[in-house]
């Protein structure tokens, strides 16, 4: 289902520049003018990469472990780590990663933002929550993402991530994940957000469901 595209291909616009802060606009609009998407191919009854009043997420049912992600933001820029090592390595993405037993969701983001870049923020605003299922594994990344705009310190770069900054309208897309130009609009927006991603290896995603949401 779907065939096999290169990274910065996937990283096209699926939400509307006029959607977007002035500063990122300029961006996304470089990448959407890059070239027409390829066709989807949705399964029956299902509706990919719609925003609104969308049905319930349904996923593939099995075990699920709890991940964080956070986003740093200023007003004109926003602070990812590039990942030096283990899964994900190579890309750029925010910081976070698994939620350990006996603390919370939220402990655990303010604990990896601490451990990955040498931050620590006093409040994270949750924002999203997107089920991620990879093709052939039978563990979905169930990860909870959350943001701020106040952190205590220095970016850090420790043994997993090397931070930077990045203008908002210069974010790397075609370095991180290619599930990330698609929900980022909503995130630089200050909307919330329900996700669910199936991959086929790191780089192909066969399908997706995304819609805005009042609570997460």
């Amino acid at each position: 289902m779907g065939a096999t595209r290169s990274r910065r291909r996937k990283c096209r616009l699926r939400f509307g520049p006029e959607d977007t802060p002035p500063e990122a606009a300029r961006g996304f609009r470089r990448r959407a003018e890059r070239g027409p998407a390829e066709p989807r191919n949705p399964g029956a009854g299902e509706r990919s990469g719609e925003r609104g009043n969308e049905p319930e997420l349904k996923v593939t049912m099995g075990a699920s472990r709890l991940y964080t992600l956070v986003l740093v933001l200023q007003p004109q820029q926003v602070l990812l780590g590039m990942k030096k090592r283990g899964f994900g390595a190579g890309r750029w993405n925010g910081f976070g990663g698994k939620v350990e037993e006996g603390e919370t969701i939220e402990d655990g983001a303010k604990r990896e933002l601490q451990e990955e870049s040498g931050l620590t923020a006093d409040t994270l605003t949750k924002m999203g929550h997107i089920v991620f299922e990879f093709v052939g594994e039978p563990e979905l990344m169930d990860v909870h993402i959350f943001c701020t705009d106040s952190v205590q310190g220095t970016p850090t770069e420790s043994e997993e991530m090397r931070p930077q900054w990045f203008p908002l309208d210069q974010i790397p897309f075609a370095d991180m994940w290619p599930d990330d130009c698609y929900w980022f609009p909503l995130l630089l927006q200050k909307k919330r957000f329900h996700g669910y991603f199936l991959f086929q290896g790191q780089d192909t995603i066969v399908h997706y469901t995304l819609r805005e949401a009042d609570h997460v």
